[in-house]
């Protein structure tokens, strides 16, 4: 499976506890998509997220957080790490 990292903007001011509820409504459907969330990010201050997964595909990741109720703004794939 590929890796992906997908960006949330207009999040200004979540909190851990909001990060980690949103983290684990994805991890509760990720299976319907074939899709598995590993890490979430955040900057509180810019309103910025951002979630690692490995997954299928972008569309994949992108049906998941929509139906967790936080639509992505951009998911990238990530070819390669180091």
């Amino acid at each position: 499976m590929a890796q992906f990292m997908d960006v949330h903007h207009g999040m200004k001011g979540i909190t851990a506890d909001q990060l980690r509820e949103a983290h684990q409504a994805d991890l509760a459907i990720e299976k319907d998509e074939g899709v598995h969330f590993e890490k979430a990010w955040a900057d509180p201050e810019s309103g910025t997220v951002y979630c690692l997964s490995e997954a299928p595909s972008a569309e994949a990741v992108q049906r998941i957080h929509e139906r967790a109720g936080h639509r992505a703004d951009e998911v990238v794939p990530v070819p390669l790490t180091v």
